[in-house]
């Protein structure tokens, strides 16, 4: 009888956590990334565009309390998702984490240590990077805008390290240097995963902005600028957005700040 309650709980969150983009006549598709199966959401009718920018998900309900980890990531509030939707761009994709809304039959190796300690090891950015390309080629674009959303920023950063279709790297509330982050945090370094900052020399020639909540008391500017700090001149922009928390309010200036060829060179609204 648990059990039955705690699946049927599972499939509410994960529909609840779809629902806004079902809402919008967004298509849910199932990606075969190779070691995952990836989860993304596109507009039924996309208009064809040079660009395509794509929105990483963070890392959902990595956890259940501080010694706890959830068996299943899925978010709660599923920021990247609600930022993809408010995007003016003509060609917008969405594209969560492993084993985040997946049904039981889509679920591939999915191990806590997938959004634990390995939550960025390679073959996390592999898959990322593999569902990247076939969203892409479905485009029909030429080159990509990757915006990653807390842990997606540090997803969106070391695939963009490994590309050369990125034309610009967004990140918002990003965990840009892991290493910094598990130091301030006073946890436990993330042992299977990679770190965005060490990655800075293939990261140097792509436009890049990065907007921090000053209220942020989980990812502060703090690691945006220790991030920015491993580039030579001219270092990626870091914006420091007043009142603004971890998730709040975020979706209410984003199409401003989208708008604003993601903030570069525009200043960033109060």
């Amino acid at each position: 009888m648990l059990s039955g309650c705690a699946t049927r709980d599972l499939e509410l969150r994960r529909s609840r956590s779809a629902q806004p983009a079902l809402d919008a006549g967004w298509t849910r598709s199932v990606l075969d990334a190779g070691k995952f199966s990836l989860i993304a959401f596109t507009p039924r009718s996309m208009i064809p565009s040079a660009s395509l920018s794509i929105y990483i998900e963070g890392d959902g309900l990595a956890w259940l309390d501080a010694s706890t980890p959830s068996f299943d990531p899925t978010p709660l509030n599923p920021l990247a998702l609600r930022l993809a939707l408010r995007d003016p761009s003509t060609a917008v994709a969405y594209l969560a984490r492993p084993c985040q809304y997946t049904r039981e039959e889509e679920r591939r190796n999915c191990s806590v240590r997938y959004w634990t300690s390995d939550r960025f090891s390679k073959e996390v950015i592999d898959a990322a990077d593999l569902a990247v390309g076939q969203l892409k080629a479905r485009a029909g674009a030429t080159n990509i805008r990757l915006i990653g959303y807390s842990g997606g920023a540090a997803v969106a950063a070391l695939v963009a390290a490994h590309r050369k279709d990125v034309s610009m790297l967004v990140s918002v509330a990003g965990n840009l240097d892991t290493a910094e982050w598990t130091r301030r945090q006073r946890i436990s370094p993330l042992s299977g995963s990679l770190n965005p900052a060490d990655f800075s020399p293939a990261l140097q020639a792509i436009a890049q902005q990065h907007y921090v909540g000053g209220d942020d008391d989980n990812i502060d500017a703090s690691i945006a600028r220790s991030y920015a700090a491993r580039f030579q001149a001219p270092q990626p922009s870091v914006t420091v957005i007043p009142r603004f928390t971890h998730l709040c309010c975020w979706e209410d200036i984003w199409p401003e700040l989208s708008g604003q060829n993601f903030g570069l060179p525009g200043s960033a609204p109060p």
